[in-house]
Parts: C-alpha cells; sequence; structure tokens
C-alpha cells in the first residue's frame, strides 16, 4: 500500500513542479512578447521592415564607413604628425 502512496505523492509533486515551470514559462512568454512588440514599434517607428532590417544595417555601416574616412581626410594630418 505504501508504494502506491508513495507513487502518488511523487506524480503530485511532478505535478505541481510542471505547473510551476509552465505558469514560469508562460509569463516568460509574455514579456518576450512585449519585448518584441517594442522592437516591432521602434522599427515602425524607423520606417525599417523587419524583412529589410539586415539591408538596413549594412547600409548604415557603409554609410559609418564612409563618413569616418571622411572625417579622417578632413583632418590635417601635417599638425597630427608633429
Amino acid at each position: 500500500m505504501s508504494d502506491f502512496a508513495e507513487e502518488i505523492k511523487k506524480l503530485k509533486s511532478d505535478l505541481d513542479q510542471a505547473k510551476n515551470k509552465r505558469y514560469k514559462y508562460e509569463a516568460r512568454m509574455e514579456e518576450l512578447k512585449k519585448q518584441r512588440q517594442k522592437l516591432m514599434d521602434k522599427l515602425d517607428k524607423c520606417g525599417v521592415e523587419p524583412e529589410e532590417l539586415d539591408d538596413e544595417i549594412e547600409e548604415l555601416e557603409d554609410k559609418l564607413q564612409e563618413l569616418i574616412a571622411e572625417a579622417k581626410e578632413l583632418l590635417p594630418q601635417d599638425i597630427l604628425n608633429e
């Protein structure tokens, strides 16, 4: 009889643990959904579609490289080398 009681006790404990994990993961999922929505809102505000994000990042990196190169050209090298 005690074997059954122990098995039932173990099953109840496992069920409680599974419920707790479920609640934890559901809360985490809600948090991630909110974060995703915030990111989507920011992208929308910037006028960028999610599918275009990689291209937009690449364009911005290229533009940044151009601006850095331009800034280096504008620096008076003769003064800096003194």
